[in-house]
């Protein structure tokens, strides 16, 4: 008997037919898959995953099947869940499943707990929450573990303190400082589905409005890029010279938060930090402004502080909460805070999350390949990797490049030749 906690088993076949569709945008991990079943890389690998349950993620628990391992899954956040796909991974593959959108913080941790009690031999995080609870709750495991990966930059940022307190006692890949993770993921899976999410949730018009990006990483620049392409009036907030600089060349705005909020018709914040939006923000908001988080976990919203502000709230629309100010004037907060590409529409597009998780699976199978050999602390996968997965992106989309010739291969390598 399969143990798990979904939803609805009765959901199953309509979360087949989902991953199916999704499957098709997903070549490159699918040669991987093949290549699994043949090799069995995993073979005897327990696999403890807590990441954001789609139909993405399905394909990417079925490779890690395909390649031996005996996998468990649990969500990396209360409201990413897709309950039909929860279910056809319980029913049509046998994968443990403990995951239910809009599941509470308590259930949410059970439920990691219950990843953890898998007694894992890798961990695959999105956020590092089974890494933080193997430290603080489960020190046991730690023996028998061949390490974690990790999936997001607010993962990558814990796990680099983790490091620096001396106290990451094993080795963690970080998938996300992957070129073909961040540069495609990030950027364009980020950017679309953000977008994607703030429309299904209001069915407001974002062309001729101020759409402030709290940050300019990689993901914000996406949020950035395709609020612009639905003719909104981007303004960027940031912290760091060297990126506010580059958003101002890349002809963006660029101005303190308390100022641009004073001006907003939309906020979305996407940085990994807490408080980017906070107590003097919402003082300067115009009434009827969308607040929004794209950033892993909640905290980037003062969202205690907004609740201390307000007089009332309410719900108009499934994933928005109106907060009534003591002044009259509205916020509107989008899914809870949460991650608002999965709270109220369907992630990243298939086709990037095709490399994300091609990373993922390359990640395990290098754990394993490198048992012992590795020191405890964050690591890279080699850049051969990522241009192996960029080639392959690359032939399943139709795209051919060039290829050095001898001489300029030569030239490379050579200091003589010159003006």
């Amino acid at each position: 008997m399969v143990k798990y906690d979904i939803k609805d088993l009765g959901l199953a076949e309509l979360g087949r037919k989902r991953m199916e569709w999704a499957e098709q945008e997903m070549p490159v991990l699918r040669l991987i898959h093949e290549r699994f079943v043949r090799e069995q890389p995993l073979k005897g690998i327990r696999l403890s995953a807590c990441l954001h349950v789609t139909t993405e993620t399905g394909n990417l628990m079925r490779t890690l099947v395909a390649g031996g391992a005996d996998v468990v899954l649990c969500a990396s956040n209360p409201l990413s869940t897709q309950d039909d796909l929860a279910a056809a991974l319980v029913q049509f593959d046998k994968v443990p499943v403990y995951a239910i959108k809009g599941e509470s913080n308590e259930i949410y941790y059970q439920h990691l707990k219950a990843a953890l009690d898998h007694n894992p031999h890798i961990t695959m995080d999105d956020g590092a929450d089974l890494v933080s609870g193997v430290l603080k709750d489960r020190p046991d495991l730690i023996s028998t573990m061949l390490g974690s990966t990790e999936e997001t930059t607010t993962g990558v940022i814990r796990l680099r303190a983790m490091e620096a307190d001396g106290v990451l006692t094993f080795p963690v890949i970080a998938v996300n400082d992957s070129d073909t993770k961040h540069l495609f993921d990030n950027r364009y899976g980020t950017g679309q589905s953000t977008i994607d999410g703030i429309i299904r949730a209001t069915n407001v018009l974002l062309a001729g409005k101020n759409f402030v990006v709290g940050g300019y990483g990689y993901c914000s620049r996406g949020i950035a890029e395709r609020a612009r392409g639905m003719g909104s009036n981007v303004i960027v907030t940031e912290v760091d010279p060297i990126r506010a600089l580059e958003a101002a060349m890349d002809g963006y705005r660029v101005m303190p938060m308390v100022q641009a909020a004073a001006i907003a018709d939309f906020i979305v914040t996407a940085t990994g930090d807490k408080h980017v939006l906070d107590a003097r923000d919402f003082a300067t908001m115009k009434d009827g402004c969308i607040i929004a988080n794209s950033g892993h976990f909640n905290v980037e919203i003062n969202i205690t502080a907004l609740e201390a502000l307000s007089a009332e709230k309410r719900q108009p629309r499934a994933f928005v909460d109106q907060y009534i100010l003591k002044d009259g004037r509205k916020i509107n907060l989008l899914g809870e805070g949460r991650l608002i590409n999965l709270a109220s529409a369907e992630g990243h597009p298939s086709a990037v999350m095709d490399m994300s998780f091609a990373n993922q699976a390359l990640a395990a199978e290098f754990l394993v390949k490198q048992k012992g050999k590795l020191s405890n602390g964050v690591h890279a996968l080699s850049k051969e990797l990522d241009r192996e997965i960029a080639a392959l992106k690359l032939k399943a989309m139709g795209v051919g490049i060039d290829v050095l010739t001898a001489e300029q291969e030569h030239y490379l390598k050579s200091w003589q030749e010159g003006t």
